[in-house]
């Protein structure tokens, strides 16, 4: 189907992605990639349930009942948290007031179904992490002497080194890794394309500098350093698969911890900034390492010491009161207790 047969939705619909976000906006790969991906799914959702394909979308087929269903199939079939179907909400109220801008009348039905469905309340969850013992263990599980047990070595011994996003580890080339003197930096490329340099321990930097020479990447600047079995550079897909076989590896020899309903790559990020924070680390170099935009973000992770707080408060309690008398009375009897008072 040639361009200009295809209907206004999908012409401004590309406009919006490969002119607006990335050079009128600045806004960075990992976004348009999110937002990509927000309206692949829309399509599929029309395609299940209207059977039209993309390139026969119209503006009137996005009325209040097509997106607000879509939101619900967000949830329900695909099983995605509160947040993702927020997240895509917002791909979509970004994209209308774009169209709308364009073409006012064509796009109306379509941004005023966007506006008439509100953002979820989402519950704030405990950010999962790691013991010391389960990262411990987590790192000796890959084997070393096999191609791509090297790899996942090098990879979770990086990203709890580093903090950094899947994403970021992703985006990686060789050009990002600098070895001198002994000391060893990585620049790593966040959101907004946000740039950070940060300082590799030694032991982590000797482990990526004997990957890249054994992979045969050193000195290849614009080589990835990761790499999938297929693909010169990774994927977050990748990634999570990576961590999925080594959690379910870690259960079964250690039943006893990693209890966790469920771990991502991004546990490691928040295992890094708590065991930073508990080592006595200040807020503001963790926020920079981690390249948080606002100290308010790290501040967050001042909750995941919780554990460390009641173990003193543990100890306290036992040392103060343990030799204490403690004289409780008995309480009077008084006589049955109706069962809505019991």
């Amino acid at each position: 189907m040639k361009k200009n047969k295809l209907p206004e939705f999908m012409i401004l619909l590309e406009q919006f992605l490969t002119e607006y976000m990335p050079l009128s906006s600045g806004l960075s790969p990992n976004t348009i990639r999110s937002y990509k991906h927000s309206f692949r799914l829309l399509f599929q959702y029309i395609y299940q349930v209207k059977h039209k394909d993309a390139g026969e979308i119209m503006f009137k087929d996005l009325d209040f009942e097509t997106i607000d269903g879509f939101l619900k199939w967000i949830e329900t079939e695909r099983k995605c948290s509160v947040a993702t179907r927020n997240l895509r909400l917002s791909a979509l109220a970004s994209f209308a007031a774009y169209a709308q801008n364009r073409n006012f009348e064509a796009a109306t039905v379509f941004a005023n179904a966007v506006k008439r469905i509100p953002v979820k309340k989402t519950s704030v969850q405990p950010r999962i992490t790691f013991s010391l013992e389960e990262v411990s263990i987590l790192l000796r599980l890959p084997d070393p002497n096999r191609r791509l047990g090297f790899r996942d070595l090098v990879l979770l011994n990086l990203m709890y080194a580093s903090g950094a996003r899947a994403q970021e580890i992703c985006d990686l080339k060789v050009r990002d890794f600098l070895a001198e003197k002994e000391q060893y930096k990585l620049t790593i490329t966040g959101k907004g394309n946000k740039t950070r340099r940060i300082a590799l321990a030694k032991p982590g930097g000797d482990l990526l500098k004997q990957y890249l020479a054994k992979t045969g990447k050193a000195g290849k600047m614009e080589e990835y350093i990761f790499s999938s079995q297929t693909h010169p550079q990774m994927t977050i897909s990748c990634v999570e698969e990576i961590f999925r076989k080594y959690i379910s590896q870690a259960r079964q020899e250690h039943p006893e911890m990693f209890l966790e309903k469920s771990y991502t790559p991004h546990t490691m990020r928040h295992t890094t900034a708590t065991h930073m924070l508990e080592a006595g680390v200040p807020m503001m170099a963790i926020k920079n390492f981690l390249g948080h935009s606002s100290i308010s973000t790290t501040e967050r992770y001042a909750e995941l010491t919780q554990g460390t707080v009641n173990k003193h408060i543990r100890d306290w309690n036992q040392k103060w009161f343990s030799d204490q008398k403690q004289n409780i009375e008995e309480p009077r009897k008084t006589g049955q207790l109706p069962d809505f008072l019991k």
